[in-house]
């Protein structure tokens, strides 16, 4: 019985080592494959680092140089500005807060003297004064009109 016994016992470790057998023979096909686009990868990485090509020329990757030809393209375009108008004198080129018409600079800067506190009176006591001319202005059909200067002239 012993013999059975033994016999039975190293018939089922033939049958598990023969399944584990294909199992690993399985697994080792599938890393096979794995390993070989790896490789090939690697190859095709290889060959484009020692032609060292242009950026824009990407063959041996797969992919189809003549489908996606594009010609007479400009690859740099330069950014177009946006076009900007003043509020004010309507002039391209600057706003309304740096407009030199709105600031008065246009018409020249206005000349600034130091005057002591106290001296310049901005509100005037009094009558104001007009000075009036001599001889009034004529009209086109009229004679001049003559405005005497002292009592004794009329």
């Amino acid at each position: 019985m012993n013999e059975i016994e033994i016999l039975n016992v190293s018939s089922k470790l033939s049958i598990d080592s023969l399944e584990q057998n294909e199992k690993l023979k399985i697994e080792i096909d599938a890393l096979k494959k794995t390993f070989s686009k790896f490789s090939n990868s690697s190859d095709k990485l290889d060959n484009l680092l020692g032609l060292q090509r242009c950026v824009f020329d990407k063959a041996g990757l797969g992919y189809e140089e003549m489908k996606n030809v594009k010609h007479f393209q400009n690859f740099f375009i330069k950014k177009s500005e946006p076009k900007i108008s003043c509020n004010y004198c309507g002039r391209l080129g600057h706003v309304s807060t740096s407009c030199l018409y709105r600031n008065n600079r246009y018409y020249g800067k206005t000349r600034k003297i130091w005057v002591p506190k106290g001296t310049f009176v901005t509100n005037t006591q009094g009558p104001k004064f007009i000075w009036v001319p001599k001889e009034l202005p004529t009209l086109c059909c009229q004679k001049k009109a003559r405005i005497p200067s002292h009592p004794s002239e009329t």
